[in-house]
């Protein structure tokens, strides 16, 4: 036994020493590793760029920032598209550009790392021109990029006044959404003197007459006249001023400056009214909150509705009406089912009276007009066996075309209640069938193997179809959709 404890140990030390760790790899000396980077790099661009970055970084940040600088002018030039092979290698390649400013450049000259990581996101626009990036990660790479100005902006030597020139030009040219949030990042940089001069910058750009409306004909003018109102230029001039100056405010905590930029119009709609009770509720202006949120019209609040509610319930307790809060978390979720109204109403309960509250509201929810919308709550509560039964009592009311979130909602159902995860299934199954979707019939077929997978679980199907009966049925009406039949085991 010691001898076989002994080979292991030398085993495990061998191994260990075996592991691509910085240790180990510099017990191989530099004179191998260098063969072996060499070795690597012959064939990839990458690797040999890399190298010769690192190479130029012992040269001081000077010489490398003149590297970055190249590259940087060469992606710019650049204008073949890339496809799905090399893009990876793009993103490599940005990242690595990425890198060298921030982390070689920046901690030695943070005015140079300033300046290149600017003309880096000034490289977006070109890049998503000729990449797809419908999975974002290009954009990602750009998006972490800008956060970097964070740490660089502060210890760079810059001139507010021509820091607010250079950021009003961005934010005039942000196609992509490049810029965003650029205000709020470089604020400290910019100072009183760089925002007031953004100010002036966005007061400017509203007073001033577009190009093309100078050189409307004075009969196109009359007509836009008769119509009324500002035309479409004007009116997205005006909205973008409104961004800046929103922003500046936001930035500076100057939250009167915020909201005085939204006109009597803004503050109807209920997303907006929300925003602006929420932060007068943080100057403790519980009052002004409560005014600007019953002038917001909800007739068709929508999806806003719900900040709208939440907004309401925080300036209802904020002015100590905590039992008129109450009363309007239970109807909030009494009307739309949201879990977060009643989880703060039943906090505000005393003991043993919130569970029978807990109870009244899944008996509500098992009885609500959508069916679908009860069994979202019921899982997310989450209460699976109330979920179950409402599947098994309302089936005819389930619409199938809600795959994705029926599947995920029978994978939660099929360990302890099997039943109500079939039924789940078959309303997929037979609303990809009726609807002949046939490219849904990949996911029916698994569907169908899943039921008969559960089979063996279901000790009485009551009311409802076993599942050879089902299989059954599904052919005799089916039948001519061969392509699924195909797929079935």
């Amino acid at each position: 036994a010691p001898l076989f404890f002994w080979m292991c140990g030398c085993q495990k030390r061998n191994m260990s020493k075996k592991t691509l760790n910085k240790t180990n790899l510099e017990a191989l000396g530099a004179d191998r590793l260098a063969d072996l980077l060499l070795e690597v790099s012959t064939g990839s661009a990458d690797i040999k760029r890399r190298l010769r970055l690192e190479l130029s970084h012992n040269l001081g940040p000077a010489e490398l920032a003149h590297d970055v600088r190249k590259r940087l002018a060469t992606l710019r030039k650049s204008t073949s598209f890339v496809g799905w092979r090399k893009r990876k290698a793009l993103i490599k390649d940005l990242t690595t550009q990425v890198t060298m400013i921030v982390d070689r450049i920046g901690p030695d000259d943070p005015s140079a790392a300033f300046d290149l990581l600017w003309q880096f996101i000034e490289l977006a626009p070109a890049i998503y021109m000729r990449v797809d990036d419908s999975k974002g990660d290009v954009g990602a790479v750009f998006r972490t990029a800008i956060t970097a100005f964070d740490k660089i902006a502060p210890r760079a030597l810059l001139d507010p006044k021509a820091l607010a020139d250079q950021v009003w030009s961005a934010v005039c040219d942000n196609g992509y959404g490049e810029w965003d949030g650029i205000i709020t990042r470089l604020s400290p940089t910019l100072g009183h003197t760089g925002l007031a001069q953004l100010k002036r910058h966005a007061q400017q750009h509203l007073e001033s007459p577009d190009a093309k409306e100078q050189d409307t004909h004075e009969a196109i003018e009359f007509l836009r006249q008769l119509r009324g109102g500002p035309t479409y230029a004007a009116d997205k001039k005006a909205r973008f001023v409104k961004a800046v100056l929103q922003e500046i405010a936001a930035a500076t905590g100057d939250t009167e400056g915020y909201i005085t930029q939204f006109s009597e119009q803004d503050l109807q709609r209920p997303k907006i009214a929300a925003e602006v009770a929420t932060l007068l509720m943080q100057q403790n202006r519980a009052s002004d909150a409560f005014h600007v949120l019953i002038q917001a019209d909800l007739a068709h609040a929508g999806p806003d509705q719900d900040a709208w509610d939440d907004a309401y319930v925080a300036c209802l307790v904020a002015q100590d009406r905590g039992e008129d809060a109450q009363a309007f978390r239970l109807n909030c979720f009494m009307e739309t089912l949201r879990p977060e109204p009643l989880r703060d109403y039943l906090k505000e309960l005393p003991d043993f009276d919130d569970v029978e509250a807990e109870d009244r509201a899944k008996a509500h929810a098992l009885t609500f007009p959508h069916a679908l919308k009860a069994l979202k709550f019921l899982i997310e509560w989450p209460d699976l066996l109330s979920a179950a039964t409402l599947v098994e009592q309302r089936f005819d009311e389930i619409d199938g075309d809600y795959f994705a979130f029926l599947t995920p909602t029978a994978e939660a159902l099929r360990h302890r209640y099997p039943l109500a995860a079939v039924l789940l299934w078959r309303a997929m199954i037979n609303a990809t069938l009726t609807g002949g979707a046939a490219s849904r019939y990949v996911y029916a077929a698994n569907d169908l193997n899943d039921c008969a997978l559960c089979d063996a679980q279901i000790e009485d199907y009551g009311h409802f179809k076993s599942h050879s009966e089902y299989v059954e049925d599904l052919r005799s009406h089916h039948a001519h959709k061969k392509s699924f039949w195909t797929k079935i085991p």
